[in-house]
Order: structure tokens, then sequence, then C-alpha cells
């Protein structure tokens, strides 16, 4: 089935009548997270968003519950699990007019299975006292010995770092990448453990200089008065591939194929991309709206400014494979 819509703004959307009583969300994201938004758009449609927060495991359990599934939207981020949900076949192409206008094409999929809703970069942070202005400007000069016992990174296996080893097979090949991969694992200060917020304590504690991480993550350490010294011992630095831009990645929302409410799900997916709520939702998660017009709040805006790579994201998808292969052969968390 292809749910299809026409044009509809978000001043329509208030006025439209509810035609059911909910919709159901599988979300990798915090309802807390969401609640802005599932709010706005209850009170604007008279929809009752239900919100079930899945840490893990969610494309398995849509392949469990199959036609019976309750799920009418899954909301995830990193573009490896929205690509991951696709080739399951837990989602269904959906076509809208408002949704176009609102998502660029570098952060759709083609054929209208997902939808970005916002970026991030993955980015590096650098310590402030260690580490000098312009030392870091591309992701390629990771892999220069001058870097070595200085780097710390969460686990190469992890889907944001395999989207960016997608990346550079992208730019490069997969011998370049496989060679940049082995010159960063050299340049570890520890074997890759933690997430992206233990790097940057890690850069506190002076184990390391340098790290991987998210852009959101520097708000989210910044609103925790436990971390907040974590957050101001490092400075964000956005590299670019040396023959391209920044790599982003996305948070995006797909309709489940079996939605035993898909016109619901369509205005919940409508209302999600447009400008207001996006908005909305990249201030929440300190992340970056997509659609056209819209800002990040003031406080990511003061992280700098940046050319995201030019890079439709399913390109980097069908590299995935191809990265995780490459990340076990040069045996990067070993």
């Amino acid at each position: 089935m292809k749910i299809t819509r026409l044009a509809l703004g978000l001043t329509a959307l208030l006025v439209t009548p509810a035609m059911a009583q909910e919709v159901n969300v599988y979300s990798y994201r915090q309802p807390e997270l969401i609640k802005p938004l599932t709010d706005a758009f209850s009170q604007a449609t008279g929809i009752a968003v239900n919100v079930a927060y899945l840490d893990k495991g969610m494309i398995e359990r849509l392949k469990a519950e199959g036609d019976r599934s309750p799920a009418d939207v899954i909301l995830t981020v990193d573009i490896s699990r929205l690509a991951a949900a696709v080739e399951a076949g837990v989602t269904q192409p959906v076509s809208s007019e408002v949704m176009a206008a609102n998502v660029p094409e570098d952060f759709r999929d083609p054929d209208g299975h997902w939808w970005g809703l916002t970026t991030r970069a993955r980015i590096v942070y650098a310590s402030r006292d260690r580490v000098a202005p312009g030392e870091v400007t591309t992701y390629e000069g990771l892999a220069d010995p001058k870097w070595q016992g200085r780097i710390c990174t969460r686990s190469g296996l992890h889907p944001y770092n395999i989207a960016l080893t997608a990346a550079m097979i992208y730019h490069h090949g997969e011998d370049g990448a496989k060679d940049w991969l082995k010159g960063l694992k050299a340049n570890l200060a520890r074997k890759p453990q933690g997430n992206d917020r233990a790097q940057v304590k890690a850069i506190w504690a002076g184990e390391c200089d340098i790290s991987l991480g998210n852009t959101y993550y520097l708000g989210k350490m910044l609103a925790n008065p436990e971390q907040v010294a974590w957050a101001e011992a490092v400075t964000p630095i956005f590299p670019t591939f040396e023959n391209g831009g920044t790599h982003v990645n996305i948070s995006g929302v797909a309709m489940v194929k079996a939605a035993p409410h898909p016109e619901e799900a369509l205005k919940f997916m409508e209302f999600l991309t447009s400008p207001e709520a996006q908005e909305i939702y990249a201030a929440a998660n300190f992340e970056y709206p997509i659609a056209p017009g819209t800002e990040p709040t003031e406080l990511v805006k003061s992280w700098g400014e940046f050319s995201p790579d030019d890079v439709n994201l399913m390109e980097l998808a069908r590299l995935r494979a191809a990265a995780l292969r490459i990340t076990e052969e040069v045996d990067f968390d070993g």
C-alpha cells in the first residue's frame, strides 16, 4: 500500500478534524524528548499519540508482530537504523507534497520509506588546553601519526561510527577507508569503549586529547550539572572530508507497513516535518532542523557553522555493510 496525500500545511492541520483516536509510535528516542511534539499534535488534531520507547530490538519486534503490529510510526536516529527497517520490510512508502517541501532530497528515501526530521554532525571534540586551534581540519587527518596515543572513541562497530566509515568509503573507496581505519586505530589512547559522552569525560580527565562524537552531546552535557565540566574542557570542531563537507546523520520517521491508522499516521508525519515542529524537535535534542527557513537554537549556533557533506544518506546506507566488514577486518575494537 502506498499512502499519498496532497499539499496540507500546518495551518490546515489545526482545523482538520481528527478521523481516528490515536497514533501509536515506536521510538528510539525517549518519550520525554518528543513530548512537546506529541502534545502539540494532539492539541491541534485531537488525535492521541501513544509512544512506546524501545531501547533496542525495534525491527525484531515489528517483524515478530507482523500484520498484528499496533505501531503506526517509527521514530529513530541514524541512517543505518532507518535503512535496516526498510530492508526488513517493516515500512511502507509515503508520498506527501507537504513532506517533500519540508525535507530536502538528501535527507529522505528516494522511494518515500523514511523522512528526515533533524540532523546532527559527527565532529571532533578537542581539549581546550592540549589542542591548538587549526590542528584538526579533516577526518582523514585523524589517521596522522601526530595523534598517536591521543584519540578516544566509542566502538567502531557502533552505527554512528559505521556511518562515518561508510562516508569515508564513499569519498575514498574501500582501500582508502581501510587504511584510514588502520591509522585511526594506531592513534587510539585506549581500546574503544563507552558512549560519546564518555570520550569527552576522558579528555577532561587527561586520558586523551581528541575524540569523535555527535554534536548534540555537547548540549546534553551542558544541561547536566555533573557533566558541565566535561563540556567546558573541550572545543567542538567541525572537520570535513578532503573532497567534501562535514559528516551528518539524521533522526527520521517512517510509517509501519502494518499501520492500523495510516491516515492519522500521515497527519502525524506531516506535522513532524513542518518547520514549526522541526524547530521544537531540534531544540529539545540540540540538533539542526532541515526544513527551508528553519534555524537551530542560539546555543547550537554558537558551536560554529559548517557545510554538510553533499551526499544522499541512502548512498551511505548502501555502504554500511562494507563499512562493517572492513572495521572488523582491521579489528578496530581489538
